[in-house]
């Protein structure tokens, strides 16, 4: 071991002598009001300085260098990091400077010290970091570090709802469009957290627990009717920025259900072109599916399903048995979600157990559908996940399928079930396709 020994206090000397005392300095940085001195042939690792010492700068001997600092994250403090890590082979990177260290890599052109930043980054993500971990990276083009905070948003801003997360903006209308947004309940909820995303965007101020945000939000649209407001919130001035973001609400599989109709009618927040466009379309696709022998997805449609698939989720707080389906009405397909002994399975129920409205009696029906399960530590890190993937299956009256088998895998709770299904094919309501009508009046044999 003596020789090790011997290596890893040189480069312990080197760091001491050479950076922090900066003993036969030929070169002297000028930054932020601060001096470093340091030597060519360290600072030659960086793609930023061996490029200006290469260029113009080949014969010059200039002592000192003045750096023009542009960007607002690179402060002293990370200035003293990254050019130490150019007379060290280990950098620790706290996750609180990881931001302001990775700004002057980028600076420098470090990319090993880039890389390790990102690493840094993605084993921290959590509900302190993420908006900030997201913009940085979008900045400085880490894409796999956007890719880890979009994935933590995506599976935590229903699951884990946080007044702080609420109140980040511009990340909104990518989470909100996605199919992949782990959805806790229905679609509503994905309408009912917006509004107070809406409210908290509006009263950047505002103060309070998570379980206060909603009444709060209700309450502020309540004022808005009493005062006689007719205009819906979207049509003003205060409204028009939320737009883009509401537009991605898959409003169909809110209007199937009575309660939330009622209550979109109510918060008057979506203006009624809105609605009556997707009311139309509802209105159509159940005329196919009861006269036009529309059974459902038969061909793969990946496109049509991360844009139009209804979301769900469940959240099953314990092992045991669970039977369940999501409110709204498909027409007449009334899908019985259960898990018991490991096992998830589908049921087209039809006649076999009691259902609050209409089924359908066609002998088939198909549906394209999608599950995943996962379970989350207490920082939003997902421990252990599963999906089917896309998939497509055929159910004949209260046929049973089973959709997961989680035999001897180590599951831990509590676990959240995440679902897409598509109930219908694509619409076909293009003007000029339609044929004519035949004769209406049918004989019955």
């Amino acid at each position: 071991g003596g020789l090790l020994k011997k290596l890893k206090s040189t480069s312990k000397y080197i760091y001491q002598t050479l950076f922090l005392n900066g003993e036969n300095s030929d070169i002297q940085i000028r930054a932020l009001g601060q001096e470093w001195n340091l030597h060519k042939i360290y600072l030659c690792q960086s793609g930023y300085f061996s490029s200006m010492f290469s260029g113009s700068w080949k014969e010059s001997n200039m002592m000192v260098i003045e750096l023009e600092i542009p960007d607002q994250n690179i402060d002293t403090e990370a200035l003293q990091v990254v050019f130490g890590s150019l007379y060290r082979d280990d950098v620790l990177i706290k996750p609180s400077r990881v931001v302001n260290i990775l700004a002057a890599a980028c600076m420098l052109q470090l990319d090993g010290l880039i890389q390790q930043c990102g690493e840094t980054m993605k084993e921290n993500v959590n509900v302190k970091t993420v908006c900030s971990y997201y913009n940085s990276a979008t900045l400085y083009g880490l894409d796999s570090v956007m890719k880890k905070c979009l994935e933590w948003l995506l599976n935590n801003l229903m699951t884990h709802q946080n007044v702080d997360l609420m109140k980040e903006a511009e990340i909104m209308e990518q989470l909100i469009q996605s199919s992949d947004l782990f959805v806790m309940q229905v679609e509503m909820d994905v309408y009912t957290a917006l509004k107070k995303w809406m409210f908290l965007q509006l009263n950047p101020s505002w103060d309070g627990p998570i379980k206060q945000l909603l009444l709060d939000a209700d309450a502020w649209l309540c004022k808005r009717r009493k005062a006689g407001e007719e205009e819906p919130f979207l049509n003003t001035d205060d409204g028009t920025p939320f737009v883009p973001v509401f537009r991605h609400i898959r409003l169909q599989y809110i209007i199937n259900d009575l309660a939330s109709a009622r209550l979109l009618e109510r918060d008057n927040i979506l203006p009624p072109e809105w609605l009556s466009a997707v009311y139309k379309q509802q209105w159509f696709a159940m005329l196919r599916t009861e006269h036009d022998n529309d059974n459902g997805p038969q061909e793969a449609n990946k496109e049509e399903f991360e844009l139009n698939s209804m979301r769900c989720g469940r959240k099953l707080t314990k092992d045991g048995d669970y039977c369940w389906r999501w409110t709204g009405f498909n027409y007449g397909f009334d899908l019985l979600v259960t898990y018991t002994n490991r096992f998830i399975i589908f049921k087209r129920n039809t006649l076999s157990q009691p259902c609050g409205g209409a089924v359908s009696l066609q002998p088939r029906r198909h549906l394209a559908y999608r599950l995943r399960l996962a379970s989350f530590d207490n920082s939003g890190k997902v421990v252990c996940s599963r999906s089917t993937g896309y998939q497509l299956v055929t159910l004949e009256k209260d046929q049973e399928y089973v959709v997961m088998n989680l035999d001897s895998r180590l599951l831990s709770f509590p676990l959240y079930v995440c679902c897409n299904f598509l109930y219908t094919s694509p619409s076909s309501e293009r003007r000029g396709d339609t044929p004519e009508p035949e004769n209406s009046a049918r004989s019955v044999s």
